[in-house]
């Protein structure tokens, strides 16, 4: 006996439900002003020290390095301490993996009429 699908067959795959996880947190992470602007701050200029971020963000350097500390915890910044500063730079592979959770396919499915 025939099956008739009401609808074209699911070709990709969802995200795992680890990679879910993963991208959630680190979502969740960004998904706080502050953390968002460190994140472009670095995007921008590349590796950058804890000591240069106090202006463009206009918040104390304790402040800053807790919103950093949080970014680190999920894996979207690597960090490396020379003397008594530490220097962060994004984790390109964490950032990517972020991307790829949010790429929609071009063009988005159309939604039929029921």
């Amino acid at each position: 006996m025939d099956t008739v699908s009401c609808c074209p067959p699911i070709l990709r795959s969802p995200l795992s439900e680890e990679q879910a996880i993963e991208a959630a947190a680190a979502l969740k992470a960004v998904a706080d002003p502050t953390r968002l602007r460190l994140l472009n701050l670095l995007a921008l200029h590349g590796e950058t020290c804890v000591c240069d971020f106090g202006g463009p963000i206009g918040l104390t350097q304790p402040t800053i390095s807790h919103h950093l500390k949080v970014l680190h915890e999920v894996g979207l910044i690597d960090r490396d301490k020379r003397g008594t500063w530490v220097y962060y730079r994004l984790n390109p592979e964490a950032v990517e993996h972020v991307r790829d959770a949010l790429r929609l396919p071009e063009p988005l499915p159309q939604l039929s009429a029921p």
